[in-house]
């Protein structure tokens, strides 16, 4: 009998974990390695300082990793990924048993599968291992996966189960944001939406809110909260992590309801400081500058009544009761960054004219005319594009609160913090804007310094395939200016809404994009499996993806969505197909034998 055998790696790698295999042969010890070996490559593309200690069961077939100059050279060449086009996941196990939880996603070092409970109340975090069993067969590859080998407890070892939501709160599932350099979580819970609740205190009306908004810190390595941050009577977009944004240790929450952008700094130590706070006020003394000019004018308005009320009243009149109150009026200043961005528009319309008549027009017809259009702009999403610049989204109340946002008008700004200027303004119909996101894609995506997995990710920018997918929807467009609303509609990008994971990189595979692909969202279930075709001769198919049950959906009415969570580093993916009836979801597991 041929027992497992397993490779270990020691050092900052993406999966310090053991990977086993059942069976012995060559080609199965040289696949082990090879898996390490990508995973160094993926970490930073070459060994480094890394150490490789493999233990070898079988000298005849073993396999030797040795670190010199010539291996070191070839792991930085940019053909090194091919290395995935014959490490594929080819093989699957249908509806595996596993927990009834809603799975999200790995971490983006694959070290974490991240799920939550189906009651949306604790936060259950597995490892991924690898499937270990033993072959009595010289040949393992035609033989049958044992009945235990079969189960997801061979995958996945849970590390812990932790409960996030009170009584009140649910997790919010859609929501999971990664610091890799700490290994930090950050999760939300929050209570039931109130559509219709009053604008009071500076809200903005026809926003919903949200009595009570928490955002958990919690170090993934043993599952201790180390932080929260609460927002009460707030209105944030959690779907997709939209209304919140992670770079490297900064972190942007954005406040529909009250149009704040809150910076936030995640210490090593696992606490969340506040950096600044962005809307009503851009600089730190702008309040305080504010407030001491409004009392000096309250101060001087109520002298000059006094005096006024002197000389109009006689000497002889009394007058009897109290002064009545008189009500509170509200804020008559524009809020600081709506001041920048007005300020950044008629100096912009100024310039565009050299006389002075000319200028006067302009202004009419480009700035006044549209001066309440403007003041009505409310913040949609900010992404970082560095630490010192945001890239904010902005447009009208419904389109903030809408579910389907692009058919409703909106405007890009670039704000420097530091400055506390608007450096850019376009419409989503920019053709500059578009020609920007054309040759620069990768820079709207941000990867974070600590994260070199992000940088694998496929655009236009960097891959040839998907330049030329997105010319040919340019050229099959009826109209430019629609074709351009509709690319830039998905800026700014949801923060790590994408896999780094290798099989979706367009220069090594193909595969229909409509069914499968990088971004991170349900698509519509289908009951062909989804083909991943070598881009390269012999361009032949390496292997399929299934969603669903191995034999089909016998009924056909009931509509079905799939999720698809792939490794970023190793050959192992997870599809799971549910339903809208909250019946079980059909969990498949995607593997290499």
């Amino acid at each position: 009998m041929k027992t497992g055998v397993s490779a270990k790696i020691c050092g900052k790698v993406p999966c310090s974990m053991p990977i086993s295999t059942g069976m012995v042969h060559g080609r199965a010890l040289l696949s082990v390695c090879s898996i390490k070996l990508v995973s160094l490559i993926a970490q930073n593309g070459n060994l480094g300082n890394h150490e490789i200690v493999s233990d070898m069961y079988n000298e005849r077939h073993g396999c030797k990793i040795q670190k010199d100059e010539s291996l070191t050279l070839w792991l930085m060449s940019p053909t090194v990924r091919r290395f995935y086009e014959n490490i594929v996941p080819a093989s699957t196990i249908y509806d595996v048993e596993c927990p009834d939880h809603s799975f999200r996603k790995f971490t983006e070092d694959g070290k974490y599968l991240i799920s939550f409970s189906r009651n949306h109340q604790d936060l259950i975090v597995y490892r991924p291992t690898w499937l270990s069993f033993s072959c009595k067969q010289e040949d393992c590859d035609t033989q049958d996966l044992p009945v235990k080998a079969k189960k997801f407890e061979s995958f996945f070892t849970q590390l812990y189960s932790v409960p996030l939501a009170s009584a009140s709160e649910l997790i919010c599932k859609d929501f999971f944001l990664y610091a890799e350099t700490n290994q930090f979580g950050i999760f939300a819970t929050s209570t039931a939406q109130i559509y219709d609740a009053p604008a009071t205190g500076g809200a903005i009306q026809g926003v919903p809110s949200i009595e009570k908004i928490t955002f958990h810190l919690l170090r993934l390595e043993d599952g201790v909260v180390l932080d929260e941050r609460v927002f009460s009577n707030d209105y944030i977009n959690l779907a997709h992590s939209m209304g919140v944004f992670l770079f490297d240790d900064l972190l942007a929450i954005v406040s529909l309801r009250y149009q704040r952008i809150h910076i936030l700094q995640i210490r090593d130590s696992g606490s969340l400081v506040d950096v600044r706070e962005i809307g009503e006020f851009c600089r730190e003394d702008d309040e305080l500058f504010l407030n001491s000019s409004a009392q000096a004018s309250i101060k001087f308005l109520t002298i000059s009544a006094d005096k006024s009320q002197v000389q109009q009243i006689p000497t002889n009149n009394v007058v009897n009761g109290p002064h009545p109150e008189q009500p509170p009026q509200e804020n008559p200043f524009l809020s600081g960054i709506k001041q920048r961005l007005l300020s950044f528009i008629v100096r912009g319309i100024r310039n565009e004219e050299k006389d002075e008549a000319m200028r006067i027009q302009s202004l009419k017809k480009k700035f006044y005319f549209h001066f309440q259009d403007y003041v009505d702009l409310i913040i949609w999403k900010v992404q970082f594009l560095d630490r010192h610049h945001l890239l904010i989204k902005l447009g009208s109340v419904d389109g903030a609160v809408s579910r389907n946002a692009d058919n409703h008008p909106a405007f890009f700004a670039v704000y420097n913090m530091e400055s506390t200027e608007i450096i850019a303004f376009y419409q989503t119909s920019s053709d500059e804007l578009y020609l920007l996101f054309e040759q620069f894609c990768d820079h709207f995506h941000v990867p974070s310094k600590s994260s070199p997995y992000m940088n694998f990710i496929s655009s236009h920018s960097n891959n040839i395939h998907a330049l030329e997918q997105l010319r040919s929807s340019k050229i099959k467009a009826t109209s430019f200016s629609l074709f351009v609303k509709k690319v830039l509609a998905s800026l700014p990008f949801n923060c790590q809404s994408q896999s780094p994971s290798p099989y979706f990189d367009q220069s090594l595979f193909r595969f229909d994009e409509k069914l499968i692909s990088a971004a991170d969202r349900h698509r519509q279930s289908t009951d062909h499996p989804i083909k991943f075709i070598l881009r390269r001769p012999p361009y032949t198919l390496k292997f399929k993806i299934k969603p669903g049950p191995e034999a089909g959906v016998t009924d056909c009415r009931t509509k079905r969505i799939s999720s698809f969570l792939f490794h970023p580093v190793l050959p192992l993916a997870l599809s799971i197909q549910q339903t809208l009836f909250l019946q079980p979801a059909v969990v498949n597991i995607h593997f290499r034998r």
